[in-house]
């Protein structure tokens, strides 16, 4: 990349996460653009698409969720581990309004920028719940996709009730329960 282009690319993150934390994932592109100082061609040239876009803003944090699951598929407790993970996950679903939603959309679209994200998130929760269900703490048929789904639902209910700070816990703490072998 040309160093002019770059230097667009990095303006353009840099006022995404600033829209997306202030306004929500579905913050206006033209504004973004507007703030980095280029215009919504350049934009559009860098990312075709919102999703393209949320996926550039969200990898940094992805890639501190993944570093995060392979340190906890060493933890000495598998069912703790993958626990620890999923509650990293709902909050960080919860860091951006609209963040849930967005990654709902996308969990059968693998071919979405955003799951350029998705995909990796799935196969590191995957080598958690396998360590789970092989130690006996979580029931077989639980499925990673299934998780995730009800960690950015988790998220999204904790997004439209605002007031209630421990809704995300509990609802996951209720999920939880039901995941567990008997």
């Amino acid at each position: 990349m040309r160093a002019d282009a770059r230097r667009n690319y990095d303006r353009l993150l840099t006022e995404a996460r600033a829209a997306f934390a202030t306004h929500g994932t579905d913050a206006s592109l033209e504004d973004v653009a507007r703030r980095a100082g280029v215009g919504i061609g350049t934009l559009y040239r860098h990312f075709p698409n919102r999703h393209a876009l949320l996926s550039a803003v969200f990898e940094d944090a992805v890639n501190d969720l993944l570093s995060r699951a392979r340190e906890l598929r060493t933890a000495p407790e598998p069912c703790t581990a993958l626990v620890t993970w999923l509650r990293e996950v709902v909050a960080h679903a919860g860091e951006y309004r609209g963040l849930a939603r967005a990654l709902m959309s996308v969990s059968s679209d693998r071919a979405s920028a955003l799951a350029r994200c998705s995909t990796p998130m799935r196969e590191a929760g995957e080598a958690l719940l396998t360590r789970a269900q092989q130690a006996g703490r979580i029931r077989a048929d639980v499925e990673m996709g299934d998780l995730l789904q009800l960690t950015h639902a988790i998220a999204l209910a904790a997004e439209e009730s605002p007031a209630d700070p421990q809704l995300p816990d509990r609802l996951l703490d209720l999920t939880l329960r039901g995941l567990k072998d008997a």
